[in-house]
């Protein structure tokens, strides 16, 4: 009991919302404001947000007051209790403990753009067929992970490969705390198999690239300024979804920054006009990526850190042979049942990489 209570204690005090209710009393205040829904999308943002405080306060105050009723009976004289009370006590201890680490993770989504939707883009790396098939596997894990969650997909643009697979493909994603999820996602992905395209079986290892953008509100959006002369546009006919005539009218939307290089295509919505709009929705989230790793690597190279990043640099690897086994380098998170993986099982790595980055403290 002693094991128990020393426990309960460390994971009864280790938070502190002071704070999280400061943010909340300032955000009442705003929204209490006789013009605050004047600005209907800024209204909507500071709503969700105090939303998603309170209800972080009320599941953190329900388990904090179970952890002090628990050790109120934990408390008693040892000796005065019997065999059944302690087994009690440790029965909902351990139960206890399970809400603790459900509810620590659920905040480990504190930064700026967890709660936002996320674009998740997939590239193949050299190696032909093999690693363009490998591409398509990783779509469809993430395509079974998001239904898994219940997330809304739609595939934006899909460059299908020469023989198998795919070149490249692009996601918008939507649900809650996608992007605090999917981040963890972000890198160099590699695999070890004996190549389906080799005639003499030989192993071959297969590299792709996963980009995970958080899809930035409205308000955002217009902080990130594009000069139609920095702008290419290209059409081009839609190979994807869109109708009937997908094939006979130059539907699909390439934009090209020309600065930066940066290209975007959408070509998965019905119109032109509509798939201008979503590629400038990805742009903006991607520029506004360039100039925040911008930032970061001009930091770095101040400080003596800067590193290139370098293709061989993988995340995650994938073994289906000789042996079976999936880990993730970051986090030194494995597990030998790479089919599950790939059939979505994602929840582990994710967990591993966030609490390894200690994103909520």
């Amino acid at each position: 009991m002693k094991i128990c209570k020393k426990e309960l204690q460390k994971r009864g005090g280790c938070f502190d919302f002071e704070k999280k209710k400061e943010k909340i009393i300032e955000l009442e205040a705003e929204i209490s404001q006789k013009d605050f829904w004047r600005d209907n999308k800024n209204a909507k943002i500071k709503s969700q947000e105090l939303d998603g405080l309170k209800e972080e306060i009320e599941q953190w105050e329900k388990i904090k007051k179970e952890v002090d009723d628990l050790l109120e009976i934990a408390n008693l004289d040892e000796d005065d209790q019997n065999v059944n009370l302690r087994e009690d006590i440790e029965s909902k201890f351990n139960e206890l403990k399970k809400q603790f680490e459900r509810f620590e993770f659920f905040i480990l989504f504190n930064q700026k753009y967890d709660k936002n939707n996320a674009i998740l883009s997939i590239y193949a790396g050299a190696g032909g067929d093999d690693a363009q098939d490998w591409a398509e596997m990783l779509l469809n894990m993430y395509l079974k992970f998001c239904q898994k969650k219940k997330w809304g997909v739609k595939i934006l643009d899909q460059s299908k490969g020469g023989e198998a697979g795919i070149k490249s493909a692009t996601l918008e994603i939507k649900g809650k705390y996608v992007y605090g999820y999917l981040k963890a996602e972000a890198g160099v992905h590699r695999l070890v198999r004996i190549s389906p395209f080799d005639a003499e079986r030989m192993r071959h290892t297969s590299f792709a690239l996963v980009e995970v953008l958080p899809e930035l509100e409205e308000l955002e959006e217009k902080e990130i300024e594009i000069n139609s002369k920095d702008l290419r546009i290209d059409t081009f006919l839609a190979s994807g979804h869109g109708g009937q005539s997908v094939q006979t009218t130059y539907s699909a939307v390439r934009l090209v920054h020309l600065p930066t290089k940066i290209s975007v295509s959408c070509q998965n919505e019905r119109s032109q006009r509509q798939n201008k709009e979503k590629a400038l929705k990805v742009l903006k989230a991607k520029l506004f990526q360039y100039e925040q790793e911008h930032k970061d690597e001009e930091r770095k190279k101040i400080k003596g850190e800067f590193k290139s990043a370098e293709w061989g640099n993988q995340i995650r690897s994938y073994v289906l042979h000789p042996y079976h086994l999936v880990k993730d380098h970051r986090t030194n998170y494995e597990t030998k049942n790479p089919k599950d993986v790939l059939e979505g099982g994602l929840e582990d790595f994710i967990e591993a990489y966030l609490k390894k980055n200690k994103l909520a403290f």
